[in-house]
């Protein structure tokens, strides 16, 4: 692989990565934000209102680093991928206006009024403001994911003179089925992260003996959260993802299950390591004929395999890609069984007691993030070697007039700065806990 091109790619991956720590968790504590409120609006109870400013205080610091690391990205389009600007311009660049100009302007206007706004608005409105963060969010994540979608499976373009493709229709575009299956199985899975982070605050709070009344509503909308979207991350958004996945890259499928030999009756491999150089897995546990009967719903159908295509269309990192994806599913179990473990000890009634099971909410918080991580890294190592698949390979994509040397410099200058706004961040998030959900709004919050 070209030097240049290698660190192009190490340097948006990065800084996507990073990126994506923050609006999973926006996007995530939106509708649990709404919850409350409309918990504290129906109840009548200060409690609820209370806990909803906490968080929208963690909103507004999550989405202010999420706007700040944000937005070089955009700009990593003509700095770092011009040709592939130039190339799919014309199409991303409608989807990507769209939540500049709309979704954007929407959640941060309504941000301001949910924050500042609450002693010159009416109850009901105030609920609003809470909603429009909600959907504003929520539409931004749709914009963005509908751009990566057209990249995994392009819809709604033609051809221009110079090369390049144009849109043709725009609702072909937005009404892509790759974008809605990936769109809801990245937003469920958002909804996990802000539910693993509520919950696990809230445990916190309950081991530490400081603002119980709160912390049991965040347990609370936690954990029964957390295990609805849990399930729904599995069933039915990540079958219809993997089905949409089996339908328009096969090859992918394969790669993803490490899948060398095509087969009737194909099993899935729960543990294993993919031997790439044998075309084998070492040390399998497999469960027979399952994947047949998960991506074709025939326990004897056929799957095709990595030797059904040429060499030089496989994923480049298959082992990469297979393990990315195993701790998604992986983690994506774990969650299931705990969430459903902490769920019936709430229904019990003895969840807030349970110190042991407290402790693992409170150590839980950072999966939810390993889990979207790999999630993303699956799809995309999978696409490759398509920036666009079918249409533009990725060492086609890049600037060449940019050489590895440059794009290094600005790569350790964002870690340098990534760093320093990590730091920030964590510094102002445990200020946040460490001073509760009971800050008065004079305070200056």
């Amino acid at each position: 692989m070209d030097s240049a091109l290698l660190v192009h790619r190490i340097h948006f991956a990065f800084t996507v990565t990073f990126h994506y720590l923050f609006p999973q968790l926006t996007m995530g504590l939106a509708p649990l934000i709404v919850v409350l409120k409309t918990l504290g609006l129906r109840r009548n109870d200060e409690t609820c209102h209370q806990a909803a400013r906490f968080w929208a205080r963690i909103f507004g610091i999550n989405f202010v680093l999420g706007v700040v690391t944000g937005i070089p990205m955009e700009f990593q389009f003509g700095t770092n991928w011009s040709h592939f600007s130039r190339f799919a311009g014309g199409v991303i660049g409608q989807t990507l206006a769209m939540e500049g100009m709309f979704a954007f302007f929407l959640e941060s206007a309504f941000l301001g009024l949910f924050l500042y706004g609450e002693k010159r608005l009416s109850p009901r409105t105030h609920w609003w403001s809470a909603v429009a963060v909600f959907l504003g969010s929520w539409l931004s994540g749709f914009f963005i994911i509908a751009t990566d979608a057209w990249m995994q499976h392009p819809v709604g373009f033609v051809g221009a003179p110079d090369g390049s493709v144009q849109l043709s229709s725009f609702w072909e575009l937005v009404l892509n089925p790759w974008a809605w299956w990936q769109y809801a199985h990245n937003m469920s899975g958002a909804v996990i992260t802000g539910a693993f982070v509520m919950a696990s605050v809230g445990a916190f709070y309950l081991l530490w003996g400081k603002f119980e009344a709160h912390a049991r509503i965040f347990v609370r909308v936690g954990v029964v959260a957390g295990l609805i979207f849990s399930v729904l991350q599995l069933f039915p958004t990540g079958d219809g993802q993997g089905r949409m996945i089996a339908l328009h890259q096969p090859v992918t499928l394969a790669a993803m299950e490490a899948l060398f030999v095509s087969q009737a009756g194909a099993p899935l491999i729960i543990l294993g390591q993919p031997n790439v150089d044998e075309h084998k897995i070492d040390n399998p546990i497999e469960v027979p004929s399952a994947l047949s009967f998960l991506t074709y719903r025939e326990w004897t159908a056929d799957v095709q395999g990595l030797d059904a295509f040429p060499s030089d269309l496989w994923p480049e990192n298959i082992a990469l890609l297979y393990y990315s994806y195993h701790i998604m599913v992986g983690l994506g179990t774990i969650f299931i069984a705990m969430m459903a473990i902490a769920a019936l000890l709430l229904w019990r009634d003895k969840l807030f007691s349970a110190r042991w099971m407290l402790w693992i909410l409170l150590l839980a918080l950072p999966f939810p993030y390993i889990a979207n991580t790999a999630g993303w890294m699956t799809a995309e190592l999978g696409r490759q070697p398509w920036l666009v698949y079918g249409l533009m390979r990725t060492a086609d994509g890049f600037s060449k007039m940019v050489s590895a040397g440059n794009a290094m410099f600005t790569l350790l200058g964002f870690l340098g700065m990534y760093t320093v706004l990590g730091i920030l961040f964590l510094f102002l998030v445990h200020r946040e806990i460490e001073h509760g959900p009971m800050v008065e709004m004079s305070s200056g919050h």
